[in-house]
């Protein structure tokens, strides 16, 4: 099978989309030919991510899939058909021989596997954290593929399709660059050390909350970078000063940054995890408490075991253990990493497995 269409789906969060760029920019480096699409929500996050990067986008009606009982389950039903349809006519214009789907996970992926099985296209499955996902257990029956980046991942899925992959890192993590400049901040001219921020893609309310309260103390010491996520940009530019600022979204700097930020502060998604274990820099880490099995709790547990990074859970997050955590991380030492990047194994699995009857 000669490969010359990918369509990459996922969404609902930017943890779901970003190890779908890192692939895209590595598979343009590799095989330029390639027709790569995408497909998501009409109101997530990825759109706004895909599109900034040329990649042709596709919004389909979706619903999210709750493992509760709900009246809006019914109502999510009917999108999650509709979505189906919309994927199905989609892909139906594409090469079923030449023509391969790959998930990164949420709920939005299930209809477009789902259409890409039933037209007898490769699908490819990557669930990012160590408690799997619903969409990726539904998308994962449907699949050639299932590719994990956690060995605790391995019995939630057939033995026959799973291979432990690692997480696709961004080629910057091997040898990441100065931070230059970001917007209007010249960091070769900061003299305190860099404290970060982030609740991931879209925010968190209780993040800020809690570097709000923090703030005046927090600014004797430090320069802060805070990713606030869109929604709460107004609220939080006007504390913006010398010491402070915010932004709704960083992406192309997020790796310099996370890199020479003396302290970072973070939800624990799998990919800042990961992106911080491979730079060998104990952290920060606020777990998402509903998150789904608590995986963001396991993903932080990771690199706490493996580089001593702090936890702080959401019950026990409050002005004193903030400011006692970002003052504690100081003092750990930061490891050296032998840096093995995943991207290209699990490039090497799609088109190895596409060429297979």
């Amino acid at each position: 099978m000669v490969i010359r269409t990918i369509v990459f789906c996922g969404g609902g969060s930017g943890g779901h989309v970003m190890p779908a760029l890192t692939l895209i920019e590595a598979i343009k480096k590799k095989a330029p030919e390639i027709d790569i699409r995408a497909f998501g929500s009409y109101s997530g996050i990825e759109e706004r991510l895909f599109r900034e990067r040329g990649v042709p986008y596709k919004p389909i009606s979706t619903g999210k899939l709750r493992r509760y009982f709900s009246w809006q389950n019914f109502l999510d039903l009917f999108r999650l058909v509709k979505g189906l349809v919309q994927a199905f006519f989609y892909l139906m214009k594409l090469s079923r021989k030449e023509t391969i789907i790959f998930s990164t996970g949420g709920f939005v992926t299930v209809p477009v596997v789902i259409a890409g099985w039933m037209q007898g296209k490769k699908v490819f499955i990557h669930e990012q954290t160590s408690r799997v996902g619903l969409a990726n257990k539904i998308g994962s029956i449907f699949s050639s593929k299932v590719l994990l980046t956690f060995e605790a991942s391995l019995p939630y899925f057939p033995s026959e399709k799973t291979v432990l992959s690692g997480y696709p890192l961004r080629e910057e993590i091997l040898s990441p660059p100065k931070l230059g400049c970001l917007r209007d901040i010249d960091f070769k001219e900061i003299r305190r050390p860099v404290l970060f921020l982030t609740g991931g893609g879209n925010g968190s309310r209780l993040l800020n909350e809690a570097l709000r309260d923090c703030l005046p103390l927090l600014e004797e010491k430090f320069f802060i970078i805070h990713q606030c996520g869109s929604l709460f940009l107004e609220e939080y530019k006007k504390f913006e000063n010398e010491n402070y600022r915010v932004f709704d979204f960083i992406s192309d700097h997020m790796i310099p940054l996370l890199n020479e930020a003396e302290v970072v502060v973070s939800r624990s998604g799998a990919g800042t995890v990961m992106e911080l274990m491979s730079l060998g820099k104990p952290s920060v880490f606020i777990p998402l408490r509903i998150a789904q099995k608590n995986e963001q709790y396991h993903n932080a547990l990771e690199a706490h075991e493996k580089l001593g990074s702090i936890i702080i859970e959401e019950k026990d997050l409050n002005k004193e253990s903030l400011l006692a955590a970002t003052e504690s991380i100081r003092s750990i030492k930061r490891h050296e990493i032998t840096k093995v990047n995943p991207t290209e194994k699990i490039i090497k699995i799609i088109f190895e497995e596409s060429n297979r009857d």
